[in-house]
């Protein structure tokens, strides 16, 4: 064939795109890959759930009050009236037996006590671990003073003048949306990008790619792959959008809402599928390269390391200049190619 009778480079690319956009995404391997993101989904909620349970049984508040009768009712009455004002700053109390040791009620199996309160409302003892001991003195010496009085303390009334927000609360809410769309663009680009590079192997490993790469220009074949898996990317991000929005509008209220970011919404998320293309396109075209350049699916392995990795440190350099928005740090970041996309992204959501 003569190089009058050969596509041009934009011409292949455009022809590869299509064989490799149609093949992806009318096989049936298409509708796993839509149902790949159930299962960590599923796996985040159930640990979640498992973690807090964990965390809110490690960390319990409970005190054990072994004084006598009289100052044992009169420090769990403080308590019950300083409740209303300080709310969870004060632990939770327990009678105990005065006559047992206090390092023998810690040890009480089944009472998973954080400390025991001694002595008298006068001179309260405090027997725990040192760091227990740092965090509860100030409210058992509080509680203790209360109780000492024996007087109901009238505490004025706060007059309530609330304001639609703040200047801090505010930026409080767009910081939040700016990390929430941080992860899920790093998320994205690292779930999709891979795709490139096992399609790219798929196809070195069947001899594909000789034919391709005598047919047309191997730039062309690399360019046509990356738009393809671009595409198809696209395509599963929408439905995965579609099916979030349609769980949104079921669940209402159920579900946490993201405060709106500084742009709107419109704006915002057009803005993060820019960002993502040009993201994936970079990422992308790493993994090609690694792809060309490994023969075994061992050396795929070895080669794709460095470059997870590498992609992790962009993001972690991009989420810690979230807060300090115009410092070099954050400069930096946004100017980076491969870091820009997170810190772009983090902007259009606070400014």
């Amino acid at each position: 064939m003569s190089d009058t009778t050969r596509l041009s480079r934009f011409e292949a690319a455009r022809v590869i795109a299509q064989r490799d956009f149609r093949a992806i995404l009318f096989s049936r391997a298409f509708l796993f890959f839509l149902l790949g993101p159930l299962f960590p989904i599923i796996i985040g909620v159930l640990a979640g759930g498992i973690g807090g349970q964990v965390q809110r049984d490690a960390n319990t508040r409970l005190l054990a009050v072994a004084m006598s009768e009289a100052d044992t009712q009169a420090l769990i009455a403080a308590r019950a009236r300083l409740a209303p004002q300080i709310g969870r700053a004060l632990p939770e109390l327990a009678m105990a037996d005065a006559g047992t040791a206090p390092e023998v009620i810690l040890r009480e199996p089944g009472k998973n006590y954080v400390a025991v309160v001694g002595g008298t409302l006068a001179a309260p003892e405090l027997t725990a671990p040192q760091p227990a001991i740092d965090y509860w003195s100030g409210p058992v010496a509080m509680l203790a003073a209360e109780a000492g009085t024996r007087q109901v303390a009238a505490y004025p009334a706060v007059a309530p003048r609330p304001v639609a927000t703040s200047i801090a609360a505010q930026r409080g809410d767009r910081i939040r949306t700016a990390q929430a769309g941080q992860l899920l663009l790093f998320l994205l680009m690292m779930l999709l990008a891979g795709m490139v590079l096992s399609n790219l192997v798929e196809e070195k490993a069947n001899k594909v790619i000789e034919v391709l790469a005598a047919a047309v220009p191997m730039d062309a074949v690399f360019l046509g792959k990356l738009v393809a898996m671009l595409g198809v990317s696209l395509v599963g991000i929408a439905v995965w959008a579609a099916v979030g929005s349609a769980i949104a509008l079921l669940a209402g209220n159920a579900l946490p809402q993201l405060p709106a970011p500084a742009l709107g919404w419109p704006i915002f998320l057009a803005l993060g599928l820019v960002y993502f293309a040009m993201g994936y396109l970079l990422l992308g075209s790493l993994f090609l390269t690694i792809g060309g350049l490994a023969t075994t699916v061992r050396e795929v392995q070895t080669l794709s390391m460095p470059v997870t990795m590498a992609q992790l440190l962009v993001f972690f350099l991009a989420a810690s200049s979230i807060t300090r928005p115009g410092s070099p740090m954050e400069l930096f970041a946004a100017a980076f190619p491969l870091s820009s996309p997170f810190a772009m992204l983090a902007r259009a959501a606070q400014s």
